[in-house]
């Protein structure tokens, strides 16, 4: 019988805190705030119909409830690595595992996918070189250190939160019909919670703030704060555009562009503002491909500094207290994709990787005790059963994808340990 013995660490370098709760709001919304916006409408209705909006709440409930584990799970563990450090203290090795590999597995597909979307708006006919050089350029940024990472963010939430509160001023003045936001017929469960996991992968930044729980100043305080204003925000925002796009485009409308809310703003004649939808867009994909690429990092560095990766990916540049190794290893994995996989269909793979992710998160924080609790268990209960809902009902090439590269890793864990084991003699 194989007996999961805990790898050895590496010796932890620690990351300086330097992020305040405005920092840490600013790369919470930075993250949510990119291509899922941009992008995630259109299937979303082509799954959901008219039903686009019931679709969008359900996928903000599990998010919400999802969220409030990861802020009570951040606060009384403010380390890097997310819901794989977390799921080690308060389960096991294996789930901290599982959590974390699910974790790099969707948010890599999701990076490319941000980068793919940078290169599709800004030079649609050289998309691949395009996203590859964005990619470059956010890695470059990341390893000048995290206040740099923190203040683009700010930049980038300021400049796309403008230009969406001009899009819906703009598409309440136009005198919408209202009539389309409004439901009608019947879609099957599976449509609409179809939908509500493609929304998903919209909400899923906001664990960005947790992962990056060793560089936040009094972080009890300050992750539970960020994560809930963040998410608070950025729902807001999600829905204030969803009702302008349907108001204008109608159902049908929304299901049939792969830009929907480019295509509302050119239905309105102001091509000014056409112009700067698709800037926007280009600006948060890159945004939340910068506060992405952060969070992935400092996953890869908790998970190398435990064993179960490479421990030369636990190195710590020191003059900018940044994970230089995991972060570069990280951006050549997703290059390679945005250069050579078509992303635009990996939306459903990289929320069946976050949805099981966040799965742990839930079970881990009903785990907690005494005053470590902030949440009623009931929202860790909604969020476990939301996330299992919302993963079944995704298209079956991501579930089988998915499945086929989550099994894989837990395979190579049991194959390296086995090695350990033989090389130790026990």
């Amino acid at each position: 019988m194989l007996v999961a013995r805990r790898p050895p660490r590496v010796t932890a370098v620690p990351l300086a805190r330097r992020l305040g709760t405005f920092d840490a709001v600013a790369i919470g919304v930075g993250s949510m705030i990119g291509a899922g916006i941009f992008a995630a409408l259109g299937p979303a209705a082509a799954a959901a119909g008219s039903w686009l909006l019931p679709a969008l709440a359900v996928a903000a409930v599990v998010a919400f409830c999802n969220a409030t584990s990861t802020a009570q799970l951040a606060a009384q563990h403010p380390t890097s690595g997310g819901v794989y450090a977390y799921g080690r203290a308060e389960l096991d090795d294996w789930w901290g595992f599982a959590a974390g590999w699910c974790f790099l597995v969707g948010k890599t597909a999701s990076c490319a996918a941000m980068a793919w979307t940078v290169g599709a708006y800004a030079w649609p006919d050289h998309a691949r070189p395009v996203a590859v050089l964005v990619v470059v350029v956010v890695t470059a940024i990341d390893l000048a250190g995290i206040t740099r990472t923190a203040f683009a963010t700010r930049v980038v939430v300021a400049v796309v939160g403008a230009v969406l509160l001009a899009a819906v001023v703009a598409g309440a003045s136009s005198s919408p019909d209202l009539a389309a936001v409004v439901p009608t017929g019947g879609p099957s469960p599976a449509g609409l919670l179809g939908a509500a996991g493609i929304l998903f992968f919209a909400f899923a930044g906001y664990a960005r703030i947790a992962t990056l729980g060793e560089e936040v100043r009094d972080p009890a305080r300050t992750i539970p704060r960020a994560v809930v204003i963040a998410f608070v925000v950025v729902i807001i925002a999600y829905t204030a555009v969803a009702v302008t796009v349907l108001g204008i485009l109608g159902a049908d409308g929304v299901a049939g562009s792969p830009a929907p809310l480019a295509a509302a703003v050119a239905e309105l004649g102001h091509p000014a503002l056409d112009a700067a939808v698709r800037g926007a867009a280009v600006l948060a994909s890159s945004g939340a491909l910068l506060a992405l690429l952060a969070g992935l990092s400092r996953t890869t560095l908790a998970m190398a500094r435990e064993g179960d990766l490479p421990a030369r990916l636990a190195r710590i540049d020191d003059a900018r207290s940044t994970p230089r190794a995991a972060t570069l290893a990280i951006a050549a994995v997703i290059v390679i994709l945005a250069a050579t996989v078509d992303i635009r269909e990996m939306i459903g793979f990289s929320s069946f990787g976050v949805l099981l992710y966040y799965a742990v998160a839930n079970i881990a924080a009903a785990r907690q005790r005494g005053t470590a609790r902030r949440y009623p268990r009931i929202l860790q209960g909604v969020g476990l059963l939301g996330c299992g809902a919302l993963v079944v009902t995704l298209p079956p090439a991501s579930v089988a994808t998915g499945t086929a590269v989550v099994t894989l890793g837990l395979i190579g864990r049991v194959l390296v340990l086995r090695h350990r084991r033989g090389r130790r003699g026990y």
